[in-house]
């Protein structure tokens, strides 16, 4: 049975500001870019079914001073086109690098080997932030035998390059701007706003904070740019105790995992859970005539269906059960995740479950 909740019952433990929140403005950038991988193996692009594979060949080679006659038919296998992403960090100083995806966006069937060529990277403003260019890193592989016999581990056509790009342009932020700064908690919550309103106010002085909703806390700061890094540095370590999350079960239909928090509780009800089993089996009848008697042979299909129904589980439940005993009484019975599933959902309807049922 797959239950995901032993680390629920324990209760909330304090923690850091900085691992519950975040500072408005301070954010990283995706970055989006196209080029061109070359030195592959065979394994790249075939030129009648990614015409800009050869497209984008071409134009390399025109801006590097190679004239290529007209009608000339360009047909290597060793160039795939690819697109290739990133994330920016906040703060990201030119000269500094970071990491880049490449995925083919051709047929070639492996990037295994291959070298980007210098290639922008954009950002959703369209201006250039960082250039990537280097090796490429692929985890998957791919082979093939002489007889059309395949086989592939892993994505062959999609590489890493650590480093691989060169921050050209810095991203401004709000960071130093105003005399205040703004926390958003990552889980929006009135208990956890407030009692790290109360934290910071009790450490740095009254009033220093103020919640402004359930996600965000105004925190005034520093002006001068160095005492404000110390006073946030100061802050993100203060230890808060988050807010009790709400009571709510989630159930994954297609992997059967089941996850409850520990504030669900149940209120008096009784259970009876049981299953019916439907089996059926397919087979042949075979009528075989005598010797000399001018009969064929028949072959008749036969099925036989048998249905049994398990032995009725009962259980019940007192009242404000808790988390600990809900399982406790489910596993007595010996349910599956199927069967939890619909005890819960019977509990919902008969409204004994005190707690907000998620599907996904």
């Amino acid at each position: 049975m797959l239950f995901a909740l032993m680390s629920l019952l324990s209760p909330a433990r304090a923690e850091r500001i900085k691992d519950i929140s975040s500072i408005a403005g301070v954010r990283s950038n995706q970055l989006i870019g196209y080029g061109l991988v070359v030195g592959l193996d065979g394994t790249g692009d075939k030129m009648n079914s990614a015409p800009f594979t050869e497209q984008s060949l071409r134009s390399m080679l025109t801006q590097l001073g190679v004239v290529v006659p007209p009608g000339t038919s360009m047909k290597p296998k060793n160039v795939a086109a690819v697109t290739l992403h990133a994330e920016l960090p906040a703060f990201a100083k030119p000269g500094q690098k970071i990491d880049i995806t490449a995925s083919s966006i051709g047929d070639a069937k492996s990037l295994r080997g291959g070298t980007l060529l210098m290639s922008p990277l954009k950002g959703a403003d369209g201006k250039v932030y960082a250039v990537a260019q280097g090796n490429l890193v692929v985890g998957g592989l791919s082979a093939s035998g002489a007889d059309g016999s395949n086989i592939t581990i892993n994505i062959p056509s999609v590489g890493r390059i650590p480093g691989g790009a060169t921050v050209e342009r810095t991203v401004a932020n709000s960071f130093a701007q105003g005399n205040s700064l703004t926390l958003y908690l990552h889980e929006g919550d009135f208990t956890t706003a407030q009692r790290i309103v109360e934290s910071i106010n009790e450490s740095i002085g009254p009033g220093v904070a103020a919640a402004e909703d359930a996600t965000s806390i105004r925190v005034n700061s520093p002006r001068d740019p160095s005492q404000r890094v110390s006073f946030i540095s100061l802050i993100e370590n203060l230890q808060v105790k988050p807010g009790t999350a709400p009571a709510r079960i989630i159930v994954n239909s297609r992997t059967g995992t089941v996850v409850i928090s520990s504030a669900v509780r149940v209120s008096p009800a009784a259970v009876s859970h049981g299953s019916l089993t439907v089996t059926i089996s397919e087979s042949t009848d075979v009528s075989q005539p005598g010797a000399l008697s001018g009969g064929t042979t028949v072959a008749s299909p036969e099925s036989d269906v048998e249905v049994s129904e398990g032995g009725s589980r009962m259980f019940l439940f007192d009242p404000g059960v808790t988390l600990d005993e809900v399982v406790r009484a489910v596993n007595q019975v010996g349910a599956s995740p199927s069967d939890l599933v619909a005890i819960l959902e019977a509990l919902k309807q008969a409204g004994a479950l005190k707690a907000e049922l998620v599907v996904i």
